[in-house]
């Protein structure tokens, strides 16, 4: 099993809901990170999660992903679950579709593979090594290798954190159609404000252990910048975030 792939058995969430948390507390030594947290995400809904550095966003991750323990009946999320960290975690020793496949125990993995590359749009990179990639191109693979598996639940940590920002817009484009395409439930953790515009059905931001905002995201699709409806979001949430209009010129 790879950090990317996660597919453990355990309590499963409702048909309702894809995710279902139920007074989630984490402490590490007298910090308390997560502080009888509650949250439900729909099956095929695109949910981001915003909050400032520190505030709990990467632990929640984790524990939705089975990364790290969460007290017995607390949690409910789906048997199939996959995870994109900020950083893609190949093995160089490993060509890029052996890389898709890494854990994946079904006898036509290198066409599933195939298939994978070819919706992130690197089917001609299908042999290479991964030190010949791009750091986009590195970050798709690991977006292939997550997809590959079909997972009920996609949680991306920053994946996108370490592109530059032509690279970052064109994924973002990219994980949008992707979602579109097979509609998963998806729990997105950033700290772009625009990027949780851009993508997010709904947007929660986290302040002291708990969500201190849970809001739904109306714009239509595809959403751009500079529109009235695009700016006014945007104010809301960096005011969530505790931004002064000071801080944002």
């Amino acid at each position: 099993m790879t950090d990317t792939q996660i597919d453990l058995a355990g309590p499963t969430a409702s048909a309702k809901f894809a995710v279902e948390v139920r007074g989630l507390t984490r402490r590490f030594g007298a910090n308390t990170v997560l502080d009888n947290l509650n949250l439900e995400i729909r099956p095929g809904e695109f949910t981001v999660l915003l909050g400032r550095s520190g505030s709990g966003k990467s632990t929640l991750l984790r524990t939705l992903a089975g990364l790290d323990p969460a007290p017995p009946g607390v949690l409910g999320v789906p048997a199939v679950r996959a995870v994109v960290f900020q950083e893609p975690r190949l093995l160089p020793w490993k060509r890029v579709w052996q890389n898709v496949t890494l854990g994946l125990r079904v006898p036509d993995a290198r066409r599933r593979a195939e298939e994978a590359l070819g919706e992130v749009e690197l089917g001609h990179r299908l042999q290479a090594w991964p030190l010949t990639l791009s750091g986009g191109e590195a970050q798709r693979v690991a977006l292939a290798r997550a997809l590959v598996r079909a997972p009920q639940l996609l949680l991306l940590d920053e994946p996108f954190a370490a592109l530059d920002a032509l690279t970052r817009m064109r994924m973002q484009l990219l994980v949008a159609a992707l979602w579109q395409a097979h509609r998963p439930a998806v729990l997105l953790v950033t700290h772009d404000v625009d990027e949780a515009l851009i993508l997010g059905d709904r947007v929660l931001v986290l302040e002291h252990g708990r969500i201190g905002l849970d809001t739904a995201i109306t714009l239509p699709r595809p959403r751009r910048h500079g529109t009235p409806a695009f700016g006014t979001m945007r104010t809301v949430l960096l005011e969530a975030l505790g931004v002064s209009e000071v801080e944002q010129v």
